[in-house]
């Protein structure tokens, strides 16, 4: 038998309703910490809150940047905007129409965060993706085709430009951007991400099918400073990224 503390009161129930206590206040813990990033929920149209219940809300997280970068925290940022260039219907979760230029309105899969203005740093603090030019770390193997000169071929088999530089992760050892000067516009460069092209080493192209020839003209501009900020790659991603729904009219039609 359980050792009786007084009256009808024993281990065995002080146990029990210690247990119950700490599960109910864990379930409130996960569920407050599941809500720390993307929560309260908002509304669709207007952003208004629909919950501040305890369970509902936490306190903001705090991330500790290395490389005396200091802390960011959600609360050092304003609500992403809701008056965007769009048509929708008047219900939750209505699909979103562009009525302007969705690869740059952020709609959609063109759409980007906010991110820092600062470059991505590998382990030892330097800038992580620069020009094939500024490091001795990476080369390209002359067994390998160099996209440097070669024509950028868009969706419909439009010439787009020719690539100029080659911008490389030394961390990951690879090519991250191909620099290319916009075809008919003198001194405009842009980079298309490598993962969203093609090297044709035997017809000296690189074939990207994301954006149509025109359409890379609008892409944003490639930095001159020999890095790459992590919002400049977040915008560039989305542009590009984009374009494979709304590049042209069909693609954003169904299959079947």
């Amino acid at each position: 038998m359980s050792p009786v503390i007084s009256g009808n009161i024993d281990v065995a129930l002080i146990t029990l309703n210690a247990f119950v206590l700490f599960f109910i206040g864990l379930v409130i813990y996960l569920n407050r910490e599941s809500r720390r990033e993307g929560f309260p929920l908002e509304d669709d149209f207007g952003g208004k809150i629909h919950s501040r219940a305890l369970i509902h809300d936490a306190s903001p997280k705090t991330f500790k940047l290395p490389f005396g970068r200091g802390t960011r925290s959600t609360a050092d940022y304003p609500r992403e905007p809701i008056d965007l260039p769009v048509a929708r219907e008047r219900f939750p979760g209505s699909p979103l129409r562009p009525t302007g230029n969705p690869l740059t309105d952020g709609i959609g899969p063109a759409a980007w965060a906010n991110r820092a203005k600062l470059p991505d740093l590998d382990i030892e603090g330097h800038p992580r993706i620069v020009p094939l030019a500024s490091t001795d770390a990476i080369w390209i193997d002359g067994r390998d085709p160099d996209p440097r000169g070669m024509a950028v071929i868009g969706a419909g088999g439009g010439l787009a430009g020719t690539v100029t530089d080659i911008w490389v992760d030394k961390a990951d050892r690879l090519i991250r951007y191909l620099e290319m000067a916009v075809n008919g516009v003198a001194g405009q460069h842009v980079l298309v991400p490598m993962t969203m092209s093609k090297i044709n080493g035997r017809a000296r192209q690189v074939v990207c099918d994301a954006l149509t020839a025109p359409q890379f003209a609008g892409a944003p501009l490639a930095p001159t400073t020999g890095t790459i900020t992590l919002y400049e790659e977040e915008r560039a991603q989305a542009y590009f990224g984009g374009g494979y729904l709304y590049a042209t009219p069909e693609r954003q039609e169904p299959y079947l």
